[in-house]
């Protein structure tokens, strides 16, 4: 009696939370798992805007053209040195004003927060578009270069890719900026008062009571700034304007390209799987070394 009465609200607990769960498994099963499905059958056919109603199967030989491709790998070199430069920056900017937010007064944070987030408020292309004026002919940082420097700012390869650099800096940084700033007010103010009667400093502050505290969320800042940079697209293309002088195609803009341009609708469909293949590939080993450190704090 005693072990069926324990074990039945066990079973309605489970009952209950499948219950809830259903609609959303079923929802992303629709949004994630059939468009995968459908992308992988359609890397497999040889397809134009010509044929769309009668594609040809050609089995492997898409993935065959994107390997031997070498705009596709120039495209992948660009986007993983994007996500080199821009991610770290993300995540050390982002730290680095949530720790001095977080000795502002209260009553002056609020408005110093909503300047930091305005980002997420611009539309991207939109804000894609005003930094951008910032450094044409009639810009203002193009004035104050000018100024400055006594020449144009000329957009070359390698302003162009410090541009999307500033960009992105820009644009990305208030996600971390939260995320880290949240962190900080769940910090026991007992640590840093002990700490500061110890006499240390503030970065042995930041080094030993901060940066700790903050571990995961510094390991789920990553994640999220990996796959959202892995899969750039807007601002490159506005910045770029498809410009191939500039070298500064990525992966998400040469698939865009090649579907569109080049009208090669199944070796774009097979780009997407091996974009798809890659990101799982970075981001496992970070999500099995989460669950591990997690499963050792337990």
């Amino acid at each position: 009696m005693g072990f069926a009465s324990h074990a039945r609200p066990t079973i309605m607990k489970r009952r209950t939370f499948y219950m809830f769960m259903s609609p959303s498994l079923l929802v992303m099963l629709a949004l994630m798992v059939f468009p995968l499905l459908t992308s992988v059958w359609l890397s497999t056919q040889y397809m134009t805007f010509r044929n769309i109603n009668e594609p040809e199967f050609v089995g492997l030989a898409n993935y065959i053209a994107v390997f031997d491709d070498q705009k596709f790998w120039a495209a992948f070199t660009f986007t993983m040195t994007f996500i080199a430069i821009a991610v770290p920056l993300q995540i050390f900017t982002g730290f680095l004003i949530a720790v001095l937010l977080d000795q502002v007064s209260r009553r002056i944070r609020g408005a110093y927060l909503a300047a930091f987030l305005m980002p997420f408020i611009v539309v991207p292309v939109v804000g894609t578009l005003m930094v951008k004026q910032l450094f044409e002919s009639g810009g203002l940082v193009a004035w104050a270069y000018r100024e400055i420097i006594g020449s144009r700012f000329i957009l070359t390869e390698q302003s162009v890719k410090s541009l999307i650099i500033i960009h992105a800096l820009w644009a990305a940084t208030p996600f971390p900026l939260i995320v880290f700033f949240a962190g900080l007010q769940t910090l026991p103010e007992e640590l840093v008062e002990a700490s500061m009667i110890d006499g240390a400093t503030r970065l042995r502050q930041i080094r030993y009571i901060m940066i700790p505290h903050l571990r995961s969320l510094f390991v789920f800042v990553g994640l999220i700034s990996i796959m959202d940079a892995y899969r750039v697209f807007d601002s490159i293309f506005v910045l770029t304007e498809q410009n191939p002088i500039y070298k500064a195609e990525v992966m998400m803009l040469y698939t865009f390209r090649t579907a569109m341009s080049v009208q090669r609708l199944g070796k774009a469909n097979a780009m997407s799987v091996i974009t798809v293949v890659m990101i799982l590939v970075v981001l496992v080993p970070f999500l099995l070394r989460t669950y591990k450190e997690q499963t050792e704090e337990r």
